[in-house]
């Protein structure tokens, strides 16, 4: 037996040593509880099913789409926290993180909002993440130009709102007045890259809500109220605790508020709205 040999042999129990103390440093840095008892890292519940409708029971109804501002106070459980911790994720993380797991799907939306052209995982941030070549002079002589590429990569702190699209109807077989979400689209600043500047909104998907709402039902969201009463995203919708505007209503020309009234007209406009479906819901019943 050579040299090299018996100084392996003799090393193999010093190795083995080391092996055993690496996996008792593991368990003695386990960290401690963080918290007064042991929380359920998910949540284990499904979403609440929709009454049946038949089409022929349907005597009234009305497609509208809302805007959803998550700086509004009372829509920020939706954008926070913007680093994921103590199960809790932002909206647009459980959405991307649903999107590449597959249990969601993500539809083109352009020309129309409907689900029909659907989009992967990899197609939809090949839209989103983009890389643009930018001319840029140099500080010094000779003053030359050059391009600089820049890659603009997505972040869900990016969405700072979504459109929520739904219908409202009246159900004569149960005598309720309801109203149900069909879609979501997240929507975030269509920034210029040269100079900055904000070129208006730029809505990047829809999808489909009843369909997205098994994945709602098990991402907890932070109760203002209580937080050892768990809350999710899925009840956030059903018990509607989000302010919202309608910027748009169906009509003929198939148009938004802000193609044909601005400013405070817009404003007012989308508060007339609200008020004739109010109203007519209150016409419904006599007191």
């Amino acid at each position: 037996m050579n040299s090299v040999m018996k100084k392996i042999i003799l090393l193999l129990p010093v190795f083995a040593f080391m092996a055993l103390m690496a996996n008792a440093q593991q368990v003695l840095d386990s960290p401690p509880l963080d918290g007064a008892y042991v929380k359920s890292n998910t949540v284990e519940k499904k979403p609440i099913s929709y009454a049946y409708v038949r089409e022929a029971d349907v005597i009234w109804s009305k497609r509208i789409w809302r805007m959803i501002e998550f700086k509004e106070k009372m829509n920020q459980p939706f954008y926070y926290p913007e680093v994921p911790h103590n199960n809790w994720r932002s909206f647009m993380t459980v959405i991307m993180d649903a999107l590449k797991e597959g249990t969601i799907t993500a539809y083109d939306n352009s020309p129309t909002d409907e689900f029909v052209i659907p989009l992967t995982y990899q197609e939809l941030m090949a839209r989103m993440e983009r890389t643009d070549t930018i001319p840029m002079q140099r500080a010094e002589p000779p003053y030359d130009y050059f391009d600089t590429v820049m890659s603009n990569k997505f972040e869900p702190t990016d969405v700072k709102r979504i459109r929520i699209k739904e219908d409202m109807f009246f159900d004569k077989q149960r005598s309720v007045t309801e109203t149900r979400i069909i879609g979501i689209c997240p929507v975030k600043d269509n920034i210029d890259p040269k100079s900055g500047a904000s070129r208006g909104d730029q809505p990047l998907f829809w999808i489909n809500f009843p369909e997205a709402r098994p994945v709602f039902a098990k991402a907890e969201v932070f109760n203002r109220q209580n937080s050892a009463a768990k809350m999710t995203y899925d009840d956030l919708f059903w018990k509607r605790m989000f302010n919202s505007y309608i910027y748009k209503e169906e009509n003929v020309y198939d148009r938004k508020i802000i193609e044909y009234a601005t400013g405070l007209d817009a404003m007012l406009e989308s508060e007339r709205i609200k008020n004739d479906l109010f109203m007519f819901e209150q016409n419904l019943w006599e007191y």
